[in-house]
């Protein structure tokens, strides 16, 4: 998905909602929560996977760059969401 069409799902949710730039591989929707503004979500899994498709990162390197760098990463109420998803494997 482009940032163009994050940005107009967003348009009615939260047109304030801050994108985590470079991780629109990673988009997977909106999330809501009762009385707060609705917010962009990403896969953590994915975004994991962009770094080191993108940036010929490691596994590892990949994860402490997403830590320290991405969803440590507070710059306010409209902080995107990253989505852990279960291992299944």
């Amino acid at each position: 998905m482009t940032r163009e069409e994050i940005v107009a799902i967003m348009e009615d949710e939260n047109p304030d909602a801050l994108l985590a730039d470079g991780f629109e591989e990673a988009f997977v929707g909106v999330s809501r929560r009762c009385g707060q503004p609705s917010l962009i979500t990403y896969s953590y899994r994915l975004g994991v996977e962009c770094l080191i498709n993108r940036e010929g990162m490691t596994y590892e390197e990949a994860v402490e760059w997403m830590e320290f760098n991405v969803v440590g990463a507070w710059v306010g109420p409209h902080t995107p969401v990253w989505l852990m998803e279960p291992d299944t494997d």
